[in-house]
């Protein structure tokens, strides 16, 4: 199973009033493993970038003038995401951006290059409603070291989010499990019954039956005849 922790960064809320994209992270996780495998890249949006939204990442026009445009990196973008499930927090947000940056060269939505997206952030609501839910409370739940996110960051967000989203489905892993060696079981039962030892019976001895009935007897005194263990 291949997975995306993704993140974007953007030059402000909404891409429906003209917000563009300016950084994308994304982590691989196979089989529920970090690979170390990630792509990273930032954007340069052709245009300013909100205050409010340089507050947040600290990113600006002048770091961007000399990065490549969407265009330039897209299809590397594609090659990278491409049939695998995609693990975003507030996926909505992400997703509208992309799908948006996506459609302006004719190219095919995140959900359509893609097998699934999960939205950590719907969750975290589910499974502790009325509780927090950002990255920074996810992480401080699950006790996963954020003391070095001062700004949002998509990479480091991406690697943070990851660490959480293993953590809130570790659950899972023993599901997995589970099912594996049910499966194991079932697909190979002659083989595993024709491999066990014969099965040895122990009897007990004289002695220990009257050790046995010994005891009973104390447990029945006890408990005043309510013995359980001589009911048939």
């Amino acid at each position: 199973m291949r997975q995306i922790v993704l993140d974007t960064e953007t030059t402000g809320l909404d891409w429906k009033n003209g917000d563009r994209v300016i950084e994308i992270a994304c982590v691989e996780l196979l089989d529920r493993c970090l690979t170390g495998r990630h792509f990273h890249v930032y954007v340069n949006p052709k245009r300013t970038i909100a205050a409010e939204a340089r507050a947040v990442h600290g990113i600006d026009e002048d770091f961007l003038a000399d990065k490549p445009v969407f265009a330039a990196i897209a299809a590397d973008f594609e090659a990278f995401v491409r049939d695998a499930e995609l693990v975003i927090h507030n996926a909505a947000f992400d997703v509208g951006f992309l799908d948006h940056e996506l459609d302006l060269l004719g190219k095919q939505p995140l959900r359509e290059l893609c097998c699934n997206v999960v939205d950590t952030l719907k969750m975290a609501r589910e499974q502790n409603p009325g509780k927090k839910a950002s990255l920074n409370a996810l992480c401080e739940r699950y006790e996963i070291d954020n003391s070095h996110r001062t700004l949002h960051g998509a990479l480091l967000d991406a690697e943070l989010l990851a660490e959480v989203y293993l953590a809130m489905t570790r659950g899972q892993e023993s599901l997995l499990m589970a099912l594996e060696e049910e499966t194991a079981a079932e697909t190979g039962a002659d083989f595993l019954l024709g491999e066990r030892p014969e099965l040895k019976v122990l009897r007990p001895s004289d002695e220990e039956l009257i050790a046995h009935e010994a005891a009973l007897a104390d447990i029945e005194k006890t408990s005043k005849g309510t013995c359980l263990w001589r009911e048939t």
